[in-house]
């Protein structure tokens, strides 16, 4: 039983790749486009898998604080971008929230749930910012409800992780190897 679900939550991350991602908004709608968008960039994944993971590890009322303040202020971030307003330091502060949403995780950090939320949020507003940046010919507001719906799934995806492998007798271990490897993966973005 341990086996199959490690290896249905294995096969179930493996599953994100950017198949899909970036869609002509004009052949696929604004939606659809703005859904796959989140999917197209391993930074976005790891984040936001990482979220959910975290939140799972902490458990109680972050279960739903920490994505809600993730996807929360991630929208803020877009519509800061849509409305022209500049952000300094957009993508150095996305590879910089995969390398320390991946450490938190790899060291269990515990707080509480309104601090953890402050924490993703930072984060979240330059992601969300990315998003209104690459908005191109799609409409703000589908595009918006698109990526906002596949990072709340991503963080649902994490959650359910998070559960999966606390199933296991190892699963404290195989969170923080997960954190560690989702804080190296930010690292050789970083340097690639």
């Amino acid at each position: 039983m341990k086996r199959r679900l490690l290896l249905a939550a294995a096969s179930f991350a493996a599953s994100t790749a950017p198949a899909f991602a970036h869609l002509d908004p004009a052949e696929h709608g604004s939606l659809l486009a703005g859904f796959t968008h989140p999917l197209w960039g391993l930074d976005h994944i790891l984040v936001m898998i990482a979220v959910g993971l975290w939140a799972a590890q902490i458990g109680g009322r972050a279960l739903w604080v920490v994505p809600s303040a993730f996807v929360g202020t991630m929208a803020f971030g877009f519509a800061l971008a849509v409305a022209g307003v500049h952000l300094p330091f957009v993508e150095p502060a996305i590879l910089a929230s995969v390398v320390a949403l991946g450490l938190l995780v790899a060291m269990a950090v515990r707080m509480e749930a309104v601090a953890c939320a402050a924490v993703v949020g930072v984060f979240a507003l330059f992601h969300g910012y990315a998003h209104g940046g690459e908005l191109g010919a799609a409409g703000a507001l589908p595009f918006s409800t698109g990526f906002v719906i596949a990072t709340a799934l991503l963080h649902a995806a994490g959650i359910g992780l998070g559960f999966g492998i606390s199933l296991l007798s190892s699963g404290r271990v195989i969170a923080r190897i997960l954190g560690g490897l989702t804080a190296f993966a930010g690292l050789a973005l970083i340097f690639s």
